[in-house]
């Protein structure tokens, strides 16, 4: 039996892959900041631990606990929406804390178990504003596209270990937490002079028709995981294949 550690389980893309592998006879290490065993189907598969990836000392805790895993699934994430104008610079550094750095440094601490059984799997999960940018999210889009370079370089670096590292890269997905994550740093988002183009953009994420639902990012993963044959860039969703096919 395989286990997966996947972060950011409390809801949205994390949550619905966690219960994805589960139903497919995974072990799974569902992660959250703050452990909640009732958003899952009672399992003896399932284990659910603290794990705030800003924090190196939860995250050393985090990988002793779950011992053993075969794949790391990096999806936590904190939007942000606004013009950079008016963001502050300690909003900007928690995003890419936990969008960049935290990616980053729990990959570094799950590396040598991988490297020492020449086996394992990453999978990064960014977005696809990275592939066709959309204004007022420059911050979020360079936290993630950050993480694209990352992964593709980190991809040939752990190759001649047997270690795969795969992205997956949403569309717009109004049905998760995406926006309520981005209330805290929303702050002076629209400075004078911004209106007209925020009422623009909003108008737009309201309007959408086509969208991506939280399953279509646990296919993408599960592809991700199981085809050795799949591509360094997996499109989830409707509008994120339209996205690709744009670019």
């Amino acid at each position: 039996m395989k286990t997966i550690l996947i972060t950011g389980c409390s809801s949205g893309f994390g949550l619905e892959t966690a219960k994805y592998f589960l139903e497919r006879d995974w072990k799974v290490i569902a992660t959250m900041r703050t452990p909640r065993t009732d958003l899952f189907p009672q399992s003896d598969r399932l284990s659910v631990i603290a794990l705030d990836v800003t924090d190196p000392h939860s995250i050393a805790r985090a990988v002793e606990a779950a011992g053993p895993i075969d794949v790391l699934v990096n999806n936590a994430g904190v939007g942000m929406l606004g013009a950079l104008e008016g963001a502050s610079m300690a909003s900007i550094r928690e995003i890419f804390a936990t969008n960049t750095l935290g990616t980053i440094a729990l990959t570094q601490a799950v590396i040598p178990q991988f490297r020492q059984r020449q086996a394992g799997t990453i999978v990064n999960v960014t977005s696809t504003v990275t592939v066709r940018p959309l204004p007022l999210l420059a911050v979020y889009t360079g936290s993630k596209a950050a993480v694209n370079a990352f992964t593709e370089s980190l991809a040939l670096e752990l190759a001649p270990h047997n270690i795969r590292v795969r992205l997956v890269l949403p569309g717009a997905a109004p049905g998760t937490r995406f926006g309520e994550n981005c209330r805290p740093h929303m702050e002076n988002a629209f400075p004078e002079g911004y209106g007209d183009l925020a009422q623009h953009v909003l108008a737009g994420f309201e309007n959408l028709t086509d969208i991506t639902q939280a399953a279509d990012v646990a296919e993408a993963v599960w592809r991700a995981v199981t085809d050795t044959n799949s591509p360094m860039r997996l499109p989830a969703g409707a509008d994120a294949v339209k996205s690709f096919n744009a670019a």
